[in-house]
């Protein structure tokens, strides 16, 4: 267990796919003691029939491939893992016990998940009245459309961002990243510490529940309010700005290099102009410069293309020219500065995996541990937290009420 600030605070973690996986993992660096409660089938069946999306840590299925799916691995460092049968009666009984040894309970499950399982908060308050339970549906535990199937992809259209990206409004983009999930992962952290917060002061814990889909519109610019106070109607503007000219992204000399630059004020605009030279008027203002933005976007993309991106990037910034080097994932990892920073960390089979980017004392991947193989601490917990005899532990394994491999 990571030796950071949460030292002490323990948490039940139910979470699945992104959102809730990365809020824990977040937690679990910055030192809580994360119990994974998974499925005995929650990393998939023994055998896997092709690759998973992200494919296999190590390149390689392995003889475990449900213990190497990448996607998963990523987030459950630094986690312990439990992986108990939440359908069956006995099953139930014990997380409620663990409930009972816990601070928090966080699930990302639809709204009627825990409900179903006789889990929801009334049952875990009546195990412990201080637990936190954390719940984060996609639509929230209430209104029209709480019972919907969410997914990343999906809710994001709905947060309005969609509107905004693409090209034209004849063709709208997506991130095709599903920005909703890692956005209420920072929500839930932040939830998470502020009940403590308020545990601490009331010495009762509570329901804390927040939405997938209010977590992706919270996180937008002003334009949301802005469309509301003005007739103005945004439209698809592709890599331009409503507010900045010129604003792009441009190919440089090399196999599919290309930088993104962008020119904040007219002071920004001078001196990209002393940059390029005499083909930029230096005195047009921003209303100018946005009518002929595709005439400077022209000359801006003719200088770039006769020089590398690392001769873009370091003329501009030398002048505060706010540019940047589109990277690949190879060059993200080895770029100096980010390995001067020792920001990824190779816990994964000398996988690179993105570190914490918070910075303080004790938080440090000096004492992180990797992802558990599944149900790797299942008697270690159920001993230490629950004080289980042997038998007892085994006698739970026997009736495949905890598991260390899938099932089939």
């Amino acid at each position: 267990m990571a030796n950071g600030p949460l030292r002490g605070l323990r948490i039940l973690d139910l979470t699945h796919v992104w959102a809730g996986p990365l809020a824990t993992r977040i937690l679990a660096d910055l030192g809580a003691e994360v119990v994974k409660i998974e499925a005995p089938m929650g990393r998939g069946p023994r055998f896997y029939g092709g690759i998973p999306i992200g494919g296999f840590i190590g390149r390689e299925p392995g003889e475990e491939p449900y213990n190497n799916n990448a996607a998963f691995v990523k987030l459950q460092r630094n986690k312990k893992s439990v992986a108990l049968d939440l359908k069956t009666q006995e099953g139930r009984q014990v997380f409620l016990d663990l409930v009972a040894k816990s601070d928090v309970v966080i699930e990302n499950f639809s709204a009627r998940a825990m409900a179903d399982l006789e889990l929801d908060y009334r049952h875990l308050q009546k195990a412990n009245p201080q637990v936190i339970h954390v719940a984060m549906p996609g639509f929230g535990l209430t209104g029209p459309y709480s019972n919907r199937v969410a997914f990343g992809p999906t809710v994001e259209p709905m947060s309005g961002l969609t509107h905004v990206m693409g090209y034209d409004e004849h063709e709208l983009r997506s991130t095709a990243m599903a920005l909703p999930d890692p956005i209420a992962a920072l929500h839930a952290v932040s939830a998470v510490l502020t009940a403590i917060q308020k545990r601490a002061i009331t010495g009762f814990g509570e329901l804390v529940e927040m939405s997938l889909h209010e977590s992706a519109v919270s996180a937008h610019g002003a334009w949301i309010v802005e469309t509301q106070l003005s007739d103005r109607k945004l439209s698809p503007q592709g890599n331009k700005h409503p507010a900045m000219a010129p604003h792009g992204v441009y190919s440089c000399n090399g196999d599919d290099e290309w930088v993104a630059i962008a020119c904040r004020d007219d002071k920004d605009w001078r001196s990209l102009c002393s940059c390029i030279g005499e083909d930029l008027d230096a005195k047009l203002n921003l209303a100018e410069r946005k009518s002929k933005h595709d005439e400077i976007d022209r000359q801006i993309s003719l200088w770039c293309t006769e020089r590398p991106p690392e001769e873009v990037v370091h003329t501009l910034q030398e002048n505060r020219v706010p540019a940047g080097h589109v990277r690949i994932t190879p060059q993200m990892t080895s770029d100096p500065h980010v390995q001067f920073r020792e920001f990824f960390v190779p816990l994964e089979k000398n996988t690179p995996i993105p570190g914490n980017p918070i910075k303080m004392d004790k938080v440090s991947p000096a004492d992180w541990t990797p992802c558990p193989r599944l149900g790797e601490h299942n008697e270690c917990i159920l001993k230490n937290w629950l004080g289980l005899t042997d038998e007892q532990a085994s006698r739970l394994k026997h009736l495949n009420i905890i598991v260390d491999k899938p099932p089939r």
